[in-house]
């Protein structure tokens, strides 16, 4: 075996004692983002609940099974897909009410002038 061989050896084997040290705090950090990211959609109780769960080898998998053949999460999102987050209205500083949205119904007033009659 030559020398280069040998360095190319020893160095391959020394980067991979490294990489399997780090691995587990890769892990880790995958791990708590995920439940983080599952908390901030969920909500904190039904997030940990569904992170607890999914932590759990076998019950888990199952959950997950049983999810995919019903077609829907046992802890739903707080908002569903497509929905859009509420957001802050600033209130009317005159009248200190939030602002109706008028012309929402005016516009589906509108669309019955009486025509039905004729």
């Amino acid at each position: 075996m030559t020398i280069t061989n040998r360095i190319a050896r020893w160095g391959g084997a020394r980067l991979s004692r490294r990489m399997a040290r780090s691995l587990p705090w890769l892990g880790a950090v995958i791990a708590v983002a995920t439940a983080a990211s599952t908390i901030r959609r969920k909500g904190v109780i039904s997030g940990t609940l569904d992170t607890g769960l999914n932590s759990v080898p076998f019950v888990g998998a199952a959950k997950n099974a049983v999810e995919l053949m019903r077609g829907r999460d046992f802890f739903p999102d707080r908002f569903g897909p497509g929905l859009n987050r509420p957001r802050y209205q600033p209130r009317d500083p005159v009248t200190r009410r939030h602002p109706q949205p008028a012309a929402d119904l005016q516009h589906r007033d509108s669309s019955r002038s009486g025509t039905d009659l004729e």
